[in-house]
Formats: structure tokens, C-alpha cells, sequence
């Protein structure tokens, strides 16, 4: 079992390192100057050549990764001798643990160094994230939730009643759900819902989770701004959550052990709930964590329509005035929470199928 965590730790290492290079090249081939936009369009050589060499831009693009990989690392090296190099740690970038002097260099232990925003200067894109992530995430537990128990139930009575006009309704809608993207089905709902029956719902088209009242004497939470951007973002994993469950259940109740189970005289309710269910629910639940990971990355456009202050939100913004470090951050911050929850998922896996183990 050791092995099969650590082979798992190890891939997901691999895959992250290649998230991480194909990040930094395909955003460095982007047109723009990232002094320019520190500087505002501003034309001063001087304080260009000194803001390149701040970032590390006046270096060769081999060595600009290898910057930005020792930024990233938790174990990195440092300049502790020419002060004005990019991996000085006089620069106060790094909060760090000294371990080991090498001449002129030192190998500290230290938090991932994400850069600082070019557009909302003084920030660190590390910060920037910390403020936005959580709003997502909870925009994300929200929708997983709704998609998870509704789409079990429906997918549970349209398996009891297959075949029927119920069965037909529901493959019908689930289909719809599937195909519509997330940004169209944001707008109608938000239209239907927040505009023309506002009245009655009382639910407005933007709004975040937490709001500052109009006489500014501070935040106030929102929950039923969580309400839309929760139902849009869970209304496609809740029709492939209804399908699967539908199919799979089907599928359990022709198993010759629950023939068995109802010759013993066992009830509907009763073969269905404890035994049928719990088997059939296994690739739904591996669906679930899967769709968890996708939600975090697809509330992008979710966030922007209804005015979520969350990190989808913010990498909008930051597109769209070129602000690479807090995409690159971003992407990199998804791709980790990707990577983990398919890990512990893998893991879990192992644990309680042995099956698993053995390949």
C-alpha cells in the first residue's frame, strides 16, 4: 500500500511539473511588456531596464524558467553574495528557512513564491488568491452538493420507473443539461430568475458572498446571492450524476445477487437501499470527485456573469489587462487542487477495494 501512495505522489509530482513548464512557456509568448503595464505605458528607460531586471526579465527565457522554478520550489537556492540579482533573498520576496550554505549560495526551505501582480502593484499574487479561492470554493461545495442529491434521487427514480413517460421527461432534460454550456445557461437563469421574476424570487443578477452595505459600515454575508451560481454551475454534473446513477443502478438490479435477494423474500425497499444502492453509487462517487476538481477550473465564467468575487472572477480581470502572474497563479493553484483530489481519491480507492491494490 506504501508503494502504491507513493507511486501516485510521485505522477502527480510529474504532472504538475509539466502543468508548471507548459504555463510558463505558453504565457511568456505572449505579445506585451510587463514593464510597460507596471509603468503604465510609460516611457522611461531607465525605470524599464530597472523593473526587467527585477523580474528577471533581461535574462535569457532558459534562465527566466529556471527562475521561476527555484520562485516555486519549497526547496530553492539563493544568492546570499551579489545582492542585486533576481534570487537575492535580500529582496524580502521570500519568507524562508536557511538549511544549507553553499559558497555564495544559500538552499533554503520557504512557501511557493507566486510574483506580484503587474496591474495591482504591492500585491502578491500569493494574497491575491488567498482572498478570491476561498469564494470559490464554496461556490464549488455548494453546487457539488446540489448536483450530488439531486442527481442520485432522480437518477434513482428514473431507474424505479424506466421506461415510463418519468423515465423519458428526465433523459430528456438531463440530455439538455449536458449540452448547454455554463455561460448561456448563467445568462438565462440569471435573466429568468433575478430579472424577470425578481419580484417574486428576490434574488439579484450580481452579487458575492459577502457584501458591504450602503453606508459602508461593513460586510455582510449573502447567502442567497450563492443560490444562482450554485444551481448554474451544479445543473451539468447534476444531469451526468442523474444518467449515471439511472444506468448503473439498472445495471446492479440485474445482478444475480439481488435476484437472489428478492427470492428470500426481501422487500423492494430493502434490496434496493441496502444492497442495490450501495453498489451501484461507487462510479458515481468517482464522478463526483472528478466533476468537485472541474468545478473549481469551469466557474470561470459562472463567477464573471453573476459577479462572484471568486478566483474565476479574478482571472477574467486579469486576462483582460494582461496580468500573467495572477492567471499563471491561478492556473497553477487549480491545477495543485486537480492534482490532490485525484490523489486522495486514487488513494482511497486502495484503501477500500483491494483490488485496486493488487493492479
Amino acid at each position: 500500500m506504501t508503494s502504491y501512495i507513493l507511486n501516485k505522489i510521485f505522477y502527480g509530482f510529474l504532472t504538475l511539473f509539466g502543468v508548471v513548464t507548459v504555463v510558463f512557456f505558453l504565457f511568456s509568448v505572449l505579445p506585451g511588456d510587463p514593464a510597460r503595464m507596471m509603468l503604465d505605458q510609460k516611457e522611461d528607460p531607465v525605470q524599464l531596464a530597472q523593473i526587467r531586471k527585477n523580474l528577471g526579465l533581461d535574462q535569457p527565457l532558459w534562465k527566466q524558467y529556471a527562475y521561476y522554478i527555484n520562485d516555486l520550489s519549497p526547496i530553492s537556492f539563493h544568492n546570499i553574495e551579489n545582492e542585486t540579482t533576481y534570487t537575492s533573498l535580500s529582496s524580502g520576496k521570500y519568507n524562508y528557512i536557511g538549511l544549507l550554505k553553499l559558497g555564495t549560495n544559500e538552499m533554503v526551505l520557504k512557501t511557493p513564491y507566486l510574483r506580484q501582480s503587474f496591474q495591482k502593484q504591492g500585491k502578491t499574487v500569493s494574497s491575491i488568491i488567498a482572498e478570491t479561492l476561498p469564494n470559490t470554493i464554496v461556490l464549488a461545495v455548494a453546487s457539488i452538493v446540489i448536483a450530488s442529491v439531486f442527481g442520485i434521487l432522480l437518477g434513482i427514480l428514473s431507474a424505479l420507473l424506466k421506461d415510463t413517460w418519468v423515465d423519458r421527461l428526465l433523459l430528456v432534460i438531463t440530455s439538455f443539461g449536458m449540452s448547454i454550456p455554463s455561460f448561456f445557461s448563467a445568462i438565462i437563469i440569471a435573466y429568468i430568475f433575478a430579472f424577470l421574476l425578481h419580484n417574486v424570487t428576490g434574488l439579484t443578477m450580481i452579487g458575492s458572498l459577502y457584501e458591504v452595505d450602503d453606508l459602508g459600515e461593513g460586510k455582510h454575508l449573502m447567502l442567497k446571492n450563492l443560490i444562482l451560481p450554485a444551481i448554474t454551475l451544479g445543473s451539468r454534473p447534476l444531469a451526468v450524476f442523474t444518467q449515471l446513477t439511472r444506468n448503473s443502478l439498472l445495471e446492479v438490479l440485474n445482478q444475480d445477487y439481488i435476484r437472489t435477494a428478492f427470492a428470500k423474500g426481501l422487500s423492494r425497499k430493502t434490496v434496493i437501499t441496502k444492497h442495490a444502492l450501495r453498489n451501484a453509487l461507487n462510479p458515481v462517487i468517482t464522478a463526483i470527485s472528478g466533476w468537485f476538481a472541474s468545478m473549481l477550473a469551469g466557474s470561470v465564467f459562472v463567477e464573471f456573469v453573476f459577479g462572484w468575487n471568486g478566483l474565476g472572477k479574478e482571472i477574467v480581470n486579469a486576462l483582460n489587462t494582461l496580468d500573467l502572474p495572477i492567471v499563471m497563479g491561478a492556473v497553477l493553484v487549480i491545477a495543485v487542487m486537480f492534482i490532490v483530489i485525484n490523489i486522495i481519491v486514487d488513494i482511497l480507492y486502495g484503501v477500500l477495494d483491494p483490488r485496486v491494490r493488487i493492479k
